[in-house]
Protein backbone atom coordinates (compact mmCIF):
# COMPACT_ATOMS: atom_id res chain seq x y z
CA UNK A 1 0.00 0.00 0.00
CA UNK A 2 1.52 3.51 -1.01
CA UNK A 3 1.32 5.38 2.29
CA UNK A 4 0.84 8.57 2.10
CA UNK A 5 -1.59 8.92 -0.94
CA UNK A 6 -4.05 11.33 -1.11
CA UNK A 7 -7.96 10.35 -0.79
CA UNK A 8 -10.80 13.01 -1.26
CA UNK A 9 -13.84 12.68 0.73
CA UNK A 10 -16.63 14.15 -0.90
CA UNK A 11 -19.86 13.53 1.03
CA UNK A 12 -22.35 16.20 2.46
CA UNK A 13 -22.60 14.33 5.83
CA UNK A 14 -20.29 15.57 8.93
CA UNK A 15 -20.38 12.12 10.75
CA UNK A 16 -19.07 9.96 7.59
CA UNK A 17 -16.57 12.63 6.73
CA UNK A 18 -14.89 12.25 9.90
CA UNK A 19 -15.53 8.34 10.06
CA UNK A 20 -13.75 8.17 6.85
CA UNK A 21 -11.03 10.72 7.68
CA UNK A 22 -9.72 8.74 11.07
CA UNK A 23 -10.26 5.55 9.52
CA UNK A 24 -8.05 6.23 6.30
CA UNK A 25 -5.43 8.14 7.92
CA UNK A 26 -5.06 6.01 10.79
CA UNK A 27 -4.46 3.23 7.30
CA UNK A 28 -1.84 5.80 6.01
CA UNK A 29 -3.46 7.78 3.62
CA UNK A 30 -3.73 11.58 3.52
CA UNK A 31 -7.10 13.09 3.32
CA UNK A 32 -8.96 16.40 2.34
CA UNK A 33 -12.52 16.47 3.24
CA UNK A 34 -15.04 18.41 0.93
CA UNK A 35 -18.63 18.71 2.06
CA UNK A 36 -20.17 18.82 -1.41
CA UNK A 37 -19.28 18.69 -4.78
CA UNK A 38 -18.87 22.38 -5.47
CA UNK A 39 -16.24 23.34 -3.00
CA UNK A 40 -14.07 19.93 -4.30
CA UNK A 41 -14.22 21.10 -7.83
CA UNK A 42 -13.27 24.73 -6.89
CA UNK A 43 -10.57 23.45 -4.40
CA UNK A 44 -9.18 19.69 -5.66
CA UNK A 45 -5.45 19.77 -7.56
CA UNK A 46 -5.77 18.57 -10.16
CA UNK A 47 -1.77 18.03 -10.00
CA UNK A 48 -1.68 15.66 -7.48
CA UNK A 49 -2.32 11.87 -8.03
CA UNK A 50 -5.08 10.98 -5.88
CA UNK A 51 -8.96 8.77 -5.37
CA UNK A 52 -12.51 10.44 -4.41
CA UNK A 53 -14.42 8.76 -1.90
CA UNK A 54 -17.73 10.44 -3.91
CA UNK A 55 -21.39 10.35 -1.96
CA UNK A 56 -23.82 9.71 -4.73
CA UNK A 57 -27.09 11.47 -3.24
CA UNK A 58 -25.71 15.25 -1.70
CA UNK A 59 -27.83 18.85 -2.20
CA UNK A 60 -26.65 20.76 -5.04
CA UNK A 61 -24.67 18.65 -7.54
CA UNK A 62 -25.31 15.18 -7.19
CA UNK A 63 -22.27 12.83 -7.42
CA UNK A 64 -23.41 11.59 -10.91
CA UNK A 65 -23.11 15.56 -11.62
CA UNK A 66 -19.70 15.93 -9.92
CA UNK A 67 -18.62 13.65 -11.93
CA UNK A 68 -19.58 14.50 -15.17
CA UNK A 69 -18.23 17.76 -14.13
CA UNK A 70 -15.23 16.05 -13.16
CA UNK A 71 -14.78 14.59 -16.85
CA UNK A 72 -15.63 17.81 -18.18
CA UNK A 73 -12.53 20.04 -16.83
CA UNK A 74 -10.29 16.60 -17.48
CA UNK A 75 -10.00 16.35 -13.83
CA UNK A 76 -8.99 12.63 -14.29
CA UNK A 77 -9.18 11.43 -10.56
CA UNK A 78 -10.69 7.50 -10.45
CA UNK A 79 -14.05 7.64 -8.30
CA UNK A 80 -15.37 5.47 -5.93
CA UNK A 81 -19.36 5.81 -5.65
CA UNK A 82 -20.63 5.60 -1.55
CA UNK A 83 -24.49 5.24 -1.97
CA UNK A 84 -27.02 4.45 0.47
CA UNK A 85 -29.52 1.92 0.62
CA UNK A 86 -31.41 1.76 -2.36
CA UNK A 87 -28.97 3.44 -4.50
CA UNK A 88 -27.36 0.61 -6.60
CA UNK A 89 -28.85 1.53 -10.17
CA UNK A 90 -27.87 5.19 -9.99
CA UNK A 91 -24.50 3.37 -8.71
CA UNK A 92 -24.53 1.50 -11.81
CA UNK A 93 -25.00 5.13 -13.98
CA UNK A 94 -21.96 6.00 -12.52
CA UNK A 95 -19.67 2.92 -13.26
CA UNK A 96 -20.62 3.14 -16.39
CA UNK A 97 -19.55 6.79 -16.30
CA UNK A 98 -16.04 5.55 -15.43
CA UNK A 99 -16.07 5.05 -11.51
CA UNK A 100 -13.57 2.44 -10.26
CA UNK A 101 -16.51 1.14 -7.84
CA UNK A 102 -19.15 1.67 -5.16
CA UNK A 103 -19.30 1.38 -1.72
CA UNK A 104 -22.78 1.14 0.15
CA UNK A 105 -22.89 2.40 3.73
CA UNK A 106 -22.11 1.27 6.11
CA UNK A 107 -19.43 -0.65 4.79
CA UNK A 108 -16.36 -2.38 6.05
CA UNK A 109 -13.15 -1.00 6.57
CA UNK A 110 -11.40 -3.79 4.35
CA UNK A 111 -13.82 -3.66 1.83
CA UNK A 112 -13.30 0.06 1.77
CA UNK A 113 -9.44 0.07 1.64
CA UNK A 114 -9.57 -2.69 -0.97
CA UNK A 115 -11.45 -0.52 -3.76
CA UNK A 116 -9.08 2.18 -2.51
CA UNK A 117 -6.22 -0.07 -3.09
CA UNK A 118 -7.43 -0.16 -7.31
CA UNK A 119 -8.13 3.17 -7.29
CA UNK A 120 -4.60 4.17 -6.31
CA UNK A 121 -3.22 1.89 -8.92
CA UNK A 122 -5.21 3.18 -11.60
CA UNK A 123 -4.17 6.67 -10.52
CA UNK A 124 -0.82 6.01 -10.21
CA UNK A 125 -0.92 4.85 -14.25
CA UNK A 126 -2.62 7.29 -15.20
CA UNK A 127 0.00 9.62 -13.54
CA UNK A 128 3.02 7.74 -15.45
CA UNK A 129 0.91 8.31 -18.63
CA UNK A 130 0.22 11.91 -18.25
CA UNK A 131 3.70 12.25 -17.67
CA UNK A 132 5.00 10.31 -20.56
CA UNK A 133 2.20 12.65 -22.70
CA UNK A 134 3.62 15.82 -21.56
CA UNK A 135 7.22 14.54 -22.04
CA UNK A 136 6.16 13.55 -25.68
CA UNK A 137 4.66 16.89 -26.25
CA UNK A 138 7.50 18.79 -25.13
CA UNK A 139 9.88 16.41 -27.21
CA UNK A 140 7.76 17.47 -30.63
CA UNK A 141 7.04 21.02 -29.76
CA UNK A 142 11.46 21.42 -30.26
CA UNK A 143 10.51 20.40 -34.15
CA UNK A 144 9.92 22.98 -36.74
CA UNK A 145 6.26 23.23 -37.81
CA UNK A 146 7.34 21.29 -41.19
CA UNK A 147 8.93 18.63 -39.35
CA UNK A 148 5.99 17.89 -37.20
CA UNK A 149 3.98 18.03 -40.39
CA UNK A 150 5.68 15.22 -41.86
CA UNK A 151 5.90 13.14 -38.13
CA UNK A 152 2.01 13.83 -38.43
CA UNK A 153 1.51 12.63 -41.87
CA UNK A 154 3.69 9.42 -41.16
CA UNK A 155 2.12 8.83 -38.10
CA UNK A 156 -1.40 8.59 -39.57
CA UNK A 157 0.52 5.78 -41.92
CA UNK A 158 0.65 7.64 -44.87
CA UNK A 159 3.39 7.10 -47.43
CA UNK A 160 6.20 9.36 -48.22
CA UNK A 161 4.64 10.33 -51.54
CA UNK A 162 0.90 10.71 -50.10
CA UNK A 163 2.86 13.19 -47.17
CA UNK A 164 4.01 15.10 -50.30
CA UNK A 165 1.71 15.29 -52.04
CA UNK A 166 -0.86 17.01 -49.33
CA UNK A 167 1.94 19.14 -48.19
CA UNK A 168 3.01 20.71 -51.66
CA UNK A 169 6.57 19.15 -51.05
CA UNK A 170 8.81 16.11 -53.07
CA UNK A 171 9.31 12.97 -51.63
CA UNK A 172 12.72 13.66 -51.06
CA UNK A 173 12.04 16.69 -48.95
CA UNK A 174 10.20 14.17 -46.81
CA UNK A 175 12.65 12.19 -46.54
CA UNK A 176 15.22 15.20 -45.49
CA UNK A 177 12.00 16.21 -42.72
CA UNK A 178 11.96 12.32 -41.81
CA UNK A 179 15.89 12.19 -40.72
CA UNK A 180 15.73 15.52 -38.85
CA UNK A 181 12.89 14.24 -36.90
CA UNK A 182 15.22 11.22 -35.87
CA UNK A 183 18.23 13.83 -35.55
CA UNK A 184 15.86 16.12 -33.12
CA UNK A 185 14.02 12.97 -31.18
CA UNK A 186 17.46 11.22 -30.61
CA UNK A 187 15.96 7.82 -32.07
CA UNK A 188 17.68 5.61 -33.99
CA UNK A 189 14.78 3.65 -35.80
CA UNK A 190 11.49 5.88 -36.89
CA UNK A 191 9.48 3.06 -34.64
CA UNK A 192 10.19 5.13 -31.89
CA UNK A 193 9.89 8.37 -33.33
CA UNK A 194 6.41 7.34 -34.26
CA UNK A 195 6.08 6.02 -30.73
CA UNK A 196 6.94 9.74 -29.67
CA UNK A 197 4.10 11.01 -32.02
CA UNK A 198 1.78 9.31 -30.75
CA UNK A 199 2.05 9.76 -26.93
CA UNK A 200 1.96 13.39 -28.33
CA UNK A 201 -1.45 13.24 -29.54
CA UNK A 202 -0.21 13.05 -33.57
CA UNK A 203 -1.15 10.71 -36.23
CA UNK A 204 -5.31 11.75 -36.61
CA UNK A 205 -6.33 10.63 -39.98
CA UNK A 206 -9.61 12.61 -39.44
CA UNK A 207 -7.46 15.62 -38.94
CA UNK A 208 -4.57 15.38 -41.18
CA UNK A 209 -7.57 15.13 -43.84
CA UNK A 210 -8.99 18.14 -42.52
CA UNK A 211 -6.03 19.79 -42.37
CA UNK A 212 -4.14 19.21 -45.51
CA UNK A 213 -6.07 17.35 -48.11
CA UNK A 214 -8.47 19.41 -48.90
CA UNK A 215 -5.73 22.11 -50.03
CA UNK A 216 -3.97 19.33 -52.03
CA UNK A 217 -7.39 18.87 -53.82
CA UNK A 218 -7.76 22.55 -54.28
CA UNK A 219 -4.39 22.60 -55.53
CA UNK A 220 -5.04 20.79 -58.38
CA UNK A 221 -8.84 21.82 -59.35
CA UNK A 222 -8.38 23.83 -62.58
CA UNK A 223 -11.60 25.35 -61.96
CA UNK A 224 -11.78 29.00 -60.74
CA UNK A 225 -12.42 28.09 -57.54
CA UNK A 226 -10.30 26.40 -57.42
CA UNK A 227 -6.94 28.39 -58.07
Amino acid sequence: MDHGHLVHVVDDEEPVRRSLDFLLRTSGFRVERWADGESFLKGAKRDQPACVLLDIRMPGMDGLQVQEEMARRGLNLPVIVLTGHGDVATAVRAMQAGAVDFLEKPFERERLLQAIEVARRRASSEAAQRDHERWAQTQVAALTEREREVLDGLACGYPNKTVAYDLGISSRTVEVYRANVMSKLEVTNFADALRIAFAAGLGSDAQWRSRHAAAAAARDDPSPAGR
